[in-house]
């Protein structure tokens, strides 16, 4: 149980919460989740927006443009939107410390780095799943950051973000699952609300003829004996956390998407229980991050 030792350096002092900015309106809704949740926490916020000066340069390089001009006003722009964000998230709270920086390297790149030492990583996706030019290195930061990665949705019926319900964890039995387990328990002990641990004990029902491989009865008994290992221990380290265990034969994505309508974070880990082991995102995580109604941490292993 490694997601809350006191030598995490996620769980540092120092560990600030960090959110890549695009100037969308994902993103700022991304900054409003960070700054309130930094606030909350009496963390620093760090704002950081990455130029990717390289890729620009290469493309107007091939029209032999004025490079040192581009990337001038690249900087300019740049600049301007973090000190945009840096007074979006000073209106949540006129005493959070916020830093930001400016950084000419890819966007992901940035992200990435800094998720080896902060507290949280926070990004924005569009509505309905559509990535933003920050939104485009989603997929690259959930699938190679450390620690929690955050990704805030615009579902277009929220603008504030939800404070109500419970924290919902999917467990799937493999071990990046042990790392969503101690953050979704963290993350519920911190907010002070309750935990639903899901399990879907498989969505191999669906095919024909599968349900005559194992009887149903025998499958819910050996999900809820996995589910009841995977949770040992945590509720333990964490005796004011609530939990509520559901069992269910499923397709994974869309009993957790149906728990994120309600839900005010969903907690899912890195890698799923497929055979790939060459996809560092799971297929079901990979489905969330974009689709989920409420903020969705993807956890990774430490």
């Amino acid at each position: 149980m490694s997601a809350s030792s006191p030598d995490n350096p996620h769980h540092l002092a120092s560990a600030a919460v960090v959110v890549g900015i695009d100037g969308s309106e994902a993103s700022d809704l991304a900054v409003c989740w960070a700054a309130e949740t930094a606030a909350r926490r009496a963390r620093r916020l760090l704002i950081v927006h990455g130029l990717d000066v390289a890729s620009t340069q290469a493309v107007f390089g091939m029209y032999d443009l004025m490079i040192p001009a581009v990337a001038q006003r690249l900087r300019e722009e740049g600049a301007a939107r973090l000190a945009c964000s840096a007074r979006l998230a000073r209106r949540v709270d006129p005493g959070l410390r916020v830093d930001t920086e400016l950084s000419p390297a890819h966007p992901a790149t940035v992200l990435i780095e800094h998720s080896a030492s902060a507290h949280l990583v926070v990004l924005g996706a569009g509505r309905g799943g559509e990535l933003a030019h920050v939104g485009s290195t989603l997929l690259a930061v959930t699938a190679h950051g450390h620690g929690g990665i955050v990704v805030v949705h615009d579902t277009g019926s929220e603008q504030r973000t939800r404070t109500d319900g419970p924290v919902v964890v999917g467990v799937d039995g493999t071990p990046a699952a042990e790392a969503a387990v101690g953050a979704a328990f963290a993350e519920a002990d911190l907010r002070g609300t309750s935990l639903v641990a899901v399990h879907v004990a498989t969505d191999f029902a669906f095919h024909s003829g599968a349900t005559e491989l194992l009887p149903a009865r025998e499958l819910e008994t050996a999900a809820q004996l996995l589910l009841a290992q995977q949770l040992a221990g945590w509720q333990e380290k964490y005796p004011a956390v609530e939990v509520t265990r559901e069992v269910a034969v499923a397709r994974p994505r869309n009993l957790l998407t149906a728990w994120s309508k309600s839900a005010q974070l969903l907690v899912v880990g890195s890698r799923g229980r497929g055979g790939f082991r060459s996809l560092l995102l799971g297929s079901v995580s990979n489905f969330l991050v974009q689709h989920a109604h409420c903020p969705v941490m993807v956890a990774h292993q430490a």
